[in-house]
């Protein structure tokens, strides 16, 4: 709110529009990275964090969107410091007019009546029926910056690659490593996170559905949305988001898989991901106590996927700290709020 409200006394201060658009946030030759998210304080950690790590702050690009309503605020919050020449641009995903009804199916099927009903109507039958699908009730799954990811290529027509990261994660190395591997043709490069019987695609998907039983290994090893390397010129000779389109029409009354972007993204990048040493990538700090201090140390990102987000008071207090240490204390803004961060 105080954000906004510096965003509504001191326009010309804050605002882009009309301004000549810097030539970086186009240069493939530049480091580019996604960032989508409604969450202020939490995106402005990953950039710090990010940035505080890279060798050279200038080469990096961080692509920064929000929604409407709290594009304001994105704006103050990333214009009040400077980021040690790093390159940073927030958008509104209301900016892409191409993110509409007619092309996107998971923003027809957000306008459906029928899954509104499975939101929103409080039925007792449904809150005892469906316990383990609770999870996926949570209405930021509806979120179309949730669903965002799958239309990198298209967001960011002259890049040829982009790294992809969630607001719940803190970089802790400088990650320009990503760009030297070699993607051997693949589209996506991520962490799996299978183990044993665990994380398998039988688990995300109805393997009883012909589609998918005819399509997918049931034993075929899951990965993490998080970080995720994309080759955005693989992707579009692959059509990837024509793949997604296809099976998320396919999907429209749930029977393929229940909801949230991970489903679908491990049917979109079936054959095309490209598996990335662990240490890039340590997830289960917003729910997993025993996560080695080892493991932390040496990890590329940390993720706090779970429920104990870092910004909550029910954050594990042995991960915390990692997370508190790229928050803007010193910004009027943030003592003023008071967090108890």
């Amino acid at each position: 709110m105080r954000l906004m409200e510096e965003r509504i006394a001191y326009p010309e201060k804050y605002t882009d529009e009309g301004k000549p658009q810097p030539p970086e946030l186009e240069d493939p030759k530049l480091y580019h990275y996604a960032i989508f998210s409604d969450n202020v304080i939490a995106a402005s950690v990953v950039v710090n964090s990010a940035v505080k790590n890279a060798k050279e702050p200038w080469k990096h690009v961080f692509h920064v969107v929000t929604d409407k309503m709290n594009l304001g605020a994105m704006q103050v919050m990333f214009k009040l410091k400077d980021y040690n020449g790093a390159h940073i641009e927030v958008k509104a995903v209301e900016d892409y007019k191409f993110l509409n009804s007619s092309y996107v199916p998971v923003l027809r099927q957000l306008e459906s009546a029928n899954l509104q009903r499975f939101y929103f109507e409080n039925k007792l039958e449904n809150a005892t029926k469906d316990t383990t699908n609770m999870k996926f009730r949570n209405p930021k799954y509806l979120s179309i910056l949730n669903h965002l990811r799958f239309y990198l290529p298209e967001m960011y027509p002259k890049l040829h690659r982009i790294l992809f990261l969630d607001d719940d994660i803190v970089v802790q190395k400088d990650l320009t490593g990503l760009w030297k591997i070699d993607m051997d043709g693949k589209v996506n490069g991520a962490v799996e996170t299978c183990f044993g019987s665990f994380h398998r695609y039988a688990q995300y998907m109805n393997f009883s559905h012909p589609l998918i039983k005819e399509k997918f290994n049931p034993k075929a090893c899951a990965w993490a949305y998080g970080m995720n390397f994309f080759d955005l010129d693989a992707w579009r000779s692959e059509k990837c988001t024509e793949q997604y389109h296809y099976w998320q029409n396919l999907n429209e009354n749930r029977t393929l898989w229940k909801l949230g972007t991970l489903p679908p993204g491990l049917i979109t990048f079936y054959s095309t991901t490209k598996p990335l040493d662990k240490s890039w990538h340590v997830l289960g700090l917003g729910y997993n106590p025993s996560i080695s201090v080892d493991e932390i140390r040496n990890a590329g990102v940390v993720h706090f996927n779970g429920n104990m987000k870092p910004w909550l008071d029910i954050a594990m207090t042995q991960f915390k700290p990692l997370w508190t240490k790229h928050v803007d204390y010193d910004l009027d803004f943030v003592q003023a709020c008071n967090f108890g961060l």
